[in-house]
């Protein structure tokens, strides 16, 4: 009989053990949860599926390792031909085409001399329905731009204006040390490495970024209530004025 008690005693404490480990699996599931709870840009999908799932993702996540370090290559060279040359940028772009052209035309005409078939080359051949859905999505944008102008023009959205102002005034004093070509190439491979970057390290930069969100969002929120929310007001009193 006491050995049953005791067998009994111990099915009850490992039963209370499992279940205060369950217990606490669930509460670090919940706050891992909780933690991790901020995606970088609102996302609610994998990073590959955000950046259109296409060949174009795979390079920039560097699922192509060879097209994505061949990009890194050309833009290099296009750099440096282009900054350090010192030639001027049609100059340049002529020459490029020149040799190409040459190139392929020699090339198709010694395969001919050599009575060998020059290699089939893909017909460049814009489809309507590739401009179609081109010029629909230029359109998209190109509205969105006359729209904010417009708000901004009529002093509709104020917090629409101090961002395009602070963006613009970035991008004068950045462009005052660094030329066109500079900035295109830092973009290009800033382009390049980042997506790659953030995939492997994803959960910790999604945890910083939420820590440093939260309390940006905590000092424009009180930016806002004391200085950025008393200006639509005084404006709209002098319209009605």
């Amino acid at each position: 009989m006491e050995n049953s008690g005791d067998s009994v005693n111990r099915e009850d404490v490992n039963g209370g053990e499992t279940r205060n480990d369950a217990a606490a699996s669930s509460a670090s599931c919940c706050s891992s949860a909780l933690t991790s709870g901020y995606r970088l840009f609102g996302r609610q999908v994998s990073l590959h599926q955000f950046m259109g799932g296409g060949k174009a993702a795979d390079v920039l996540l560097w699922k192509r390792r060879h097209v994505s370090f061949g990009v890194i290559v050309v833009a290099t060279v296009a750099w440096f031909i282009f900054e350090r040359s010192g030639l001027p940028f049609l100059t340049i772009c002529s020459d490029v085409l020149l040799v190409v052209t040459v190139l392929l035309f020699f090339h198709a005409n010694f395969a001919v001399i050599r009575n060998k078939q020059p290699q089939s080359l893909p017909e460049l051949v814009l489809s309507e329905e590739m401009v179609h859905n081109a010029a629909a999505s230029f359109r998209v944008k190109i509205n969105n731009m006359l729209l904010m102008a417009h708000d901004i023009t009529i002093g509709k959205d104020f917090r629409l204006f101090f961002k395009v102002v602070v963006c613009l005034w970035l991008l004068s004093a950045i462009g005052s040390y660094l030329s066109f070509f500079t900035l295109a190439y830092i973009g290009t491979i800033l382009s390049i490495t980042i997506p790659a970057l953030y995939s492997k390290y994803e959960e910790r930069v999604d945890r910083y970024c939420g820590m440093i969100h939260r309390k940006l969002s905590h000092h424009y929120k009180i930016v806002d209530e004391s200085v950025i929310s008393r200006i639509p007001q005084s404006l709209s009193k002098d319209k009605d004025a």
